[in-house]
């Protein structure tokens, strides 16, 4: 017979899913935000409310240098199509 006792924690555990593609950057930054920050509700109102208006602040960053980077990768990938003679794919990749 094989029993297994196991015990930990691992702490707070999130899903995220999409439907129909891969998660957008807004959907990303808030996934990081929440690994990054962690705002204490019962922290004082002058505090939580800065600690609120910096991870606004954050995620606008983030947002915006992800879809530089989706940009930046559609680019390349459109390049590597041209290169070998994919002209149809890479006008596809060109319009996303």
């Amino acid at each position: 017979m094989f029993e297994a006792t196991a015990a930990g924690a691992i702490g707070k555990v999130s899903v995220f899913t999409s439907t129909d593609g891969g998660h957008t950057p807004e959907q990303v930054a808030d996934m990081a935000l929440n690994r990054i920050m962690q705002i204490n509700e019962t922290a004082p109102p002058v505090i939580r409310d800065q600690a609120i208006a910096h991870k606004d602040r954050l995620r606008e960053i983030l947002i915006y240098y992800m879809n530089s980077m989706a940009k930046s990768e559609r680019t390349t990938i459109w390049s590597l199509m041209k290169k070998q003679g994919h002209d149809d794919i890479a006008e596809i990749i060109r319009r996303l």
